[in-house]
């Protein structure tokens, strides 16, 4: 069989792999375009579905969807009125400090960040249950009234974390006055006044385990010049001292007590 006998067998097999082609889309669509089976019924479900037009299956329907979007903001609203912000940027600090780019990952410090938040505001989340979610599951309560009593152990413990300058600056803003009780300050204006609290206090607790691996640096830095090993990366040698630093002083000991110190 020669080379020209080749290139037609060639060819000819392409064409004839793309008309199969071609054939199996037009019958899918043709398979896909074709009407369902009026008659044919999903187990599990009524055969017909007629729409609820009352209004008490409007507003279901309605307070289906908003539990729903607020299922799906759960990891903000854990952010933004936990103490989970200050513990990740802090824990994300001090793996900075260290240079030990992703040891530990990022699953190890969410998921520490996340187990002492949960120790945080167990108080405060047993107090939710107590005032809340208990009398509403009995019927005592309804879906407002539980939402405010919930609130209220929330506000408490963001109101005794918040600096009263970043509170006033969103009061500034809306023209309102500094209510008398805590539970009287809105959650639109205390969470952000929260948020931002919570990231200085985070940010000046970096800045205290930044300070002694920095010397370390600038140590590290001034021997090695001094030798003139001026090609050699300050960091690859400061590392190792770094983390027996960090080991001889039960760093992680001192960084989780100081945390929870904070929320006392």
């Amino acid at each position: 069989m020669g080379m020209t006998d080749l290139r037609f067998y060639k060819h000819a097999g392409m064409k004839i792999a793309v008309v199969l082609a071609a054939f199996l889309v037009m019958k899918t669509g043709c398979a896909l375009a074709a009407p369902a089976d009026p008659t044919a019924v999903i187990p599990g479900l009524p055969s017909t579905l007629q729409p609820d037009s009352s209004p008490q299956g409007v507003a279901g329907t309605l307070q289906l969807i908003l539990l729903i979007t607020v299922l799906s903001l759960a990891p903000g609203i854990l952010v933004m009125i936990t103490s989970f912000t200050r513990m990740i940027v802090v824990l994300s600090f001090v793996r900075s400090a260290l240079a030990v780019q992703q040891t530990p990952p990022n699953q190890v410090l969410i998921g520490l960040a996340l187990a002492l938040t949960f120790f945080v505001m167990a108080p405060t989340l047993s107090q939710v249950n107590q005032q809340a979610v208990q009398p509403y599951l009995r019927g005592e309560l309804t879906q407002t009234q539980a939402i405010a009593r919930a609130e209220v152990p929330f506000k408490h413990f963001m109101a005794k974390q918040t600096r009263e300058k970043d509170l006033q600056l969103f009061l500034d803003y809306r023209n309102v006055a500094l209510p008398d009780r805590v539970e009287d300050i809105p959650m639109s204006l205390l969470v952000p006044a929260y948020t931002i609290s919570e990231l200085k206090t985070a940010f000046e607790i970096g800045f205290m385990i930044f300070i002694p691996f920095l010397i370390i640096d600038m140590v590290i830095s001034s021997v090695l010049m001094a030798m003139g090993m001026m090609m050699l990366p300050p960091v690859i040698v400061s590392l190792p001292f770094k983390i027996l630093l960090f080991v001889l002083a039960d760093g992680w000991y001192l960084i989780v007590k100081s945390l929870l110190a904070g929320y006392v």
